[in-house]
């Protein structure tokens, strides 16, 4: 513990902290910068992420606050590692299942990832989780989430996370959970015939997942995805102004095999093109917004809770 602290103590300033895999920084692997950084901290600190390969599963406490881990270069600046959801724990000889396989998990508030990949390479053996969030106000620019099932897991309900120009892979539900998330300017590309998004909103969160301005792709022969399906009853996901490809399905949306969630899912959309944003053969039970309706889903109305947050993208 007295290692610990004399280490925060060291390095307890506003400066930059940087890695270099190849041992050319102080750092070389990401957990140690994160290990230093003191609790609580009331102003920004950076780890600046040199270009390499980092194989680490990344826990950032709740603790840490005010970080930004940012890579010299988006595609070159990768931290993966390949934990999947049927990988037996030695302990127990059970699978450590869906929760356990994360790259990254961020449990603290205020955190940014910039210019970096975060990628679980695992086998398509189960559930593979690259991304894990529980802290609050998260912010992702110009990143790559990379994976298969279940890429990004956004696992706390109220709380709120933004993704600007980011690129997110996957193929079945590879964005799900009960949080708060807007992408804006995102490429999302379906490897599979599958599912986009399974969100598990809860009745009482007015909003879930807010895709604005984004383009959504297939890999070359995947041609029937859908949009979303709900993980629980009263899932909400939004698709405003975004170009939907020939891959998106026409019914758009599928009711996790349970004609109820017709009754409670909050699907909608608004102002789409593409060869897959015909909404004439859509579920009667999705919704096609207004104007007016369209108009109220801003960055203000969605992500003010308890505390208003407005992200920003260039500190």
């Amino acid at each position: 513990m007295a290692a610990n602290i004399n280490a925060a103590n060291k390095y307890d300033n506003p400066d930059t902290l940087f890695v270099a895999r190849d041992g050319t920084a102080e750092f070389r692997n990401v957990s140690e910068a994160i290990e230093v950084c003191r609790a609580f901290m009331d102003y920004h600190k950076v780890i600046f992420v040199k270009k390499g390969i980092y194989k680490e599963k990344l826990v950032i406490p709740s603790w840490l606050n005010n970080i930004e881990i940012c890579g010299e270069d988006r595609d070159n600046t990768i931290i993966t590692y390949d934990d999947h959801a049927n990988i037996k724990i030695p302990e127990t000889g059970k699978p450590m299942g869906t929760f356990r396989t994360y790259t990254l998990k961020i449990e603290g508030n205020d955190i940014k990832l910039k210019n970096i990949t975060i990628e679980n390479n695992s086998a398509r053996l189960g559930q593979a989780v690259s991304l894990h969030t529980e802290g609050d106000r998260l912010t992702f620019v110009n990143c790559n989430f990379l994976g298969h099932q279940d890429t990004i897991f956004t696992g706390i309900a109220g709380t709120r996370l933004y993704f600007a120009d980011c690129y997110i892979e996957g193929t079945t539900d590879f964005i799900f959970g009960p949080a708060t998330a807007w992408f804006e300017h995102c490429t999302i590309k379906s490897k599979a015939d599958s599912y986009v998004t399974a969100a598990s909103t809860p009745a009482d969160q007015p909003y879930g997942y807010i895709f604005n301005h984004c383009k959504l792709i297939a890999q070359d022969g995947v041609s029937k995805v859908y949009l979303g399906r709900p993980w629980r009853p009263y899932a909400c996901t939004v698709f405003m102004n975004s170009e939907l490809g020939k891959h998106i399905r026409p019914e758009g949306w599928e009711n996790w095999k349970n004609p109820e969630n017709e009754k409670t899912a909050r699907y909608s959309e608004y102002n789409n093109n593409g060869a897959g944003a015909n909404n004439s053969g859509r579920v009667k039970w999705a919704h096609q917004l207004s104007k007016k309706e369209a108009a109220n889903i801003t960055l203000e109305n969605v992500f003010k809770q308890c505390t208003n947050w407005i992200p920003s993208t260039n500190k």
